[in-house]
């Protein structure tokens, strides 16, 4: 990033290049509303990153199918892939992965029990709802995941792709949340002999954990509680590592090797989100790399202004053979308004914020779906600057 000290305090520049290139970044996360283009510009600065020398894996947590289509492959799993023809430089290679949260707690489940445990936790009804569906698991298993691919060592850069979420607290709050759930002091409160009866320990489910929903709520009662003991009892040795991995995966996205690129577009909602998660950053003392407003739109070179393009435009009016000119001129007017509302929702953000480096990506005039289409979008996140 580039910093002014001019005494006017003009904006700081986000440089998206400096910040892959720098040998010292291992990881960047994606983070920001739904819509923004997470993905898309995950998938394209990885692919940027890769093509200028580094080996880089992009992991996503959105289930769609957009990152395994633009970047040329049939589909993506748990398991990282190549990606076939990226213009590599040097020693950069680029693998894809998409998270399968039920797979990597399994995978979780072998590594750390032994065998007949580990049959007997996989076969587990409580076990088979917990790893689909509680609440933070998919967030959770995103930050095992990260951990697990830092600690091979294998790649330069991890760019991770988070999923969209009603409050960016999610992300930041999982590994804690669910690590809080496996601890082992709540753990053994389900060990001890149920002297109250079962109406005890279903107050316990239902209120202490706040698991009565979807298909755990359909197991409420005295078969459901047995799943919980049985499980309890057969993955007991494991919950401290749980909590282990929660706390080292926490540090790490803190450590000066990760940058979060929070992302935004020029829209009340998403700025709202973006500021709310640079302030709960701030808090958490996570390393912010800055802001990326996509989707920008930019009024061109022309002298023109929008008022005097309607003013010709409706002095058009009536001519048939000026109707195209005039249309046009609308559009022209049209565009010009469009791209002074997103400059000023950008500038609302940057001075309520000055502290935040901002690069901004402008409109694609398509929807990016192929190699070239990354390439062509990396390009243009590579030269990205704030324009005051």
């Amino acid at each position: 990033m580039t910093r002014t000290h001019d005494k006017h305090a003009l904006p700081l520049r986000l440089d998206l290049d400096g910040l892959i290139d720098d040998p010292q970044t291992r990881i960047v996360v994606c983070c920001g509303a739904g819509g923004v283009g997470k993905t898309t510009t995950a998938a394209a600065l990885a692919l940027r990153a890769a093509e200028r020398g580094r080996r880089t894996v992009v992991l996503t947590i959105d289930p769609a199918k957009r990152l395994a289509q633009s970047l040329g492959l049939e589909h993506l799993d748990n398991v990282p892939r190549a990606v076939a023809g990226v213009h590599l430089a040097r020693d950069g290679s680029l693998d894809a992965m998409m998270l399968d949260m039920k797979r990597t707690f399994d995978e979780i489940v072998l590594t750390h029990a032994e065998p007949r445990r580990a049959k007997q936790i996989l076969a587990n009804p409580f076990y088979l709802s917990l790893s689909s569906s509680f609440a933070g698991t998919q967030e959770y298993m995103a930050m095992e995941k990260l951990g697990q691919l830092h600690a091979t060592g294998q790649w330069d850069l991890i760019v991770v792709d988070t999923p969209p979420s009603r409050s960016a607290l999610d992300f930041l709050d999982a590994p804690s949340r669910l690590g809080s759930f496996l601890d082992g002091r709540l753990i053994r409160t389900f060990l001890v002999p149920a002297k109250a009866g079962g109406r005890f320990y279903r107050k316990i489910v239902t209120t202490g954990l706040g698991l009565a929903t979807g298909a755990l709520s359909r197991l409420l009662g005295g078969r459901l509680l047995q799943d919980v003991q049985t499980f309890v009892a057969a993955l007991d040795t494991m919950f401290g590592g749980f909590r282990e991995r929660a706390e080292q995966t926490y540090r790490l996205l803190q450590a000066p090797g990760t940058a979060f690129l929070v992302l935004a577009t020029p829209e009340p909602d998403a700025l709202r989100e973006a500021a709310y998660f640079v302030n709960r950053l701030a808090a958490e003392k996570m390393p912010l790399a800055g802001l990326l407003l996509n989707q920008m739109h930019v009024a061109g070179g022309g002298q023109l202004s929008a008022q005097r393009a309607l003013a010709a435009a409706e002095a058009l009016d009536g001519q048939p053979d000026h109707t195209l000119t005039a249309g046009l001129l609308r559009l022209y007017a049209d565009r010009l308004a469009v791209a002074a509302r997103d400059h000023r929702m950008s500038e609302r953000f940057i001075s309520a914020h000055p502290a935040v480096p901002v690069a901004q990506a402008p409109a694609q005039p398509v929807d990016v779906a192929d190699l070239p289409g990354l390439r062509q979008f990396g390009a243009s996140l590579g030269s990205a600057s704030h324009r005051s």
